[in-house]
């Protein structure tokens, strides 16, 4: 008989590979959620930031090279999936437990604290009021735990991070 400690290392990994495949490629209108609850983390909720808080950019490793990348006020990473079309955004209901969204709390308009050649804005969506990169909704990821990972770089081809010239 396989004891509790050494099948939940297993059953954990399967969670996410389950999580991250559901949340990878589907290009339906919202992602169901998922047979297994992910484990929480402080980053698995949708970070709200106050119309104060500002879009901050860092330098980051992403693939490699090094890159100017948008992260939230706390300085995690910002991510954007290439299937949004906003007002419709694909990341939802369970996807957003793994990619929690960055919402802010009304619909005026974010500020950064260093000038970006894009713009920013607020759509309200199945996520709420969620903060836009030119015209892509942003999110962070479950897994970065820290400033300055990018571990959600390329997940299911369809996620990748957010820099200042993201068109």
């Amino acid at each position: 008989m396989i004891s509790l400690r050494r099948s939940f290392p297993v059953t954990l990994i399967l969670a996410v590979a389950l999580l991250v495949v559901a949340c990878g490629g589907s290009t339906a209108s919202s992602n169901p959620a998922p047979t297994t609850a992910p484990t929480a983390t402080p980053t698995t909720a949708p970070t709200t930031v106050p119309s104060a808080a500002l879009i901050k950019t860092a330098t980051a490793t992403v693939s490699g090279t090094s890159e100017t990348i948008l992260t939230n006020a706390q300085g995690l990473t910002l991510y954007y999936r290439t299937s949004d079309s906003p007002p419709s955004t694909v990341c939802s209901g369970g996807c957003a437990s793994a990619w929690p969204p960055l919402l802010a709390p009304s619909s005026g308009t974010p500020t950064s604290a260093t000038p970006l050649p894009g713009k920013l804005t607020v759509v309200v969506d199945a996520n709420g009021n969620q903060v836009e990169y030119n015209g892509h909704p942003l999110y962070t990821f479950s897994s970065d735990s820290a400033a300055g990972q990018t571990t959600g770089e390329g997940v299911g081809g369809v996620w990748h991070v957010a820099t200042p010239n993201l068109a």
